[in-house]
């Protein structure tokens, strides 16, 4: 099953959402990528991943042009701004959704608050891919062994 995973940025929110759905199975083929990607995985997303054992720190942040002309079982916007620029994947999609979070980068405050913005964040998109999972993992093909 192929997953694509949007933001604007694909720096943050994204990533963490790639870096959950390969956890939980290693059968979905994961990508992400941003309507005006930032070139690089926001250091505090990597940080606040790390310290539940998922690293994300070898991702990349790509542009969505990249992915227009593959074919998505689910395209999924985690983003208010990616969701309402989604680029049409006309024909080349099974399954479009929406579930958006807060952009914890815009948290203004002490460390402290920035980094629980962040890990609130990272939490809130680890129940809510962990629900979408529970929900497609039946659709899931096993590859055959030869």
């Amino acid at each position: 099953m192929k997953i694509l995973i949007l933001c604007t940025g694909n720096s943050c929110r994204s990533q963490m959402a790639h870096g959950f759905l390969q956890s939980f199975d290693n059968r979905l083929a994961v990508s992400s990528a941003g309507t005006e990607a930032a070139g690089e995985v926001n250091p505090k997303a990597i940080a606040v991943m790390n310290e539940i054992g998922i690293d994300i720190s070898h991702h990349t942040s790509d542009q969505v042009d990249l992915y227009l002309d593959q074919e998505w079982d689910y395209v999924i916007t985690v983003c208010g701004g990616a969701n309402e620029a989604c680029p049409a994947f006309l024909g080349k999609v099974k399954h479009r959704l929406h579930i958006g979070f807060d952009d914890p980068s815009h948290a203004v405050g002490s460390e402290d608050f920035i980094q629980s913005e962040f890990r609130r964040v990272r939490d809130e998109i680890r129940e809510a891919f962990g629900q979408f999972y529970q929900q497609i993992r039946d659709q899931i093909e096993t590859p055959s062994i030869s």
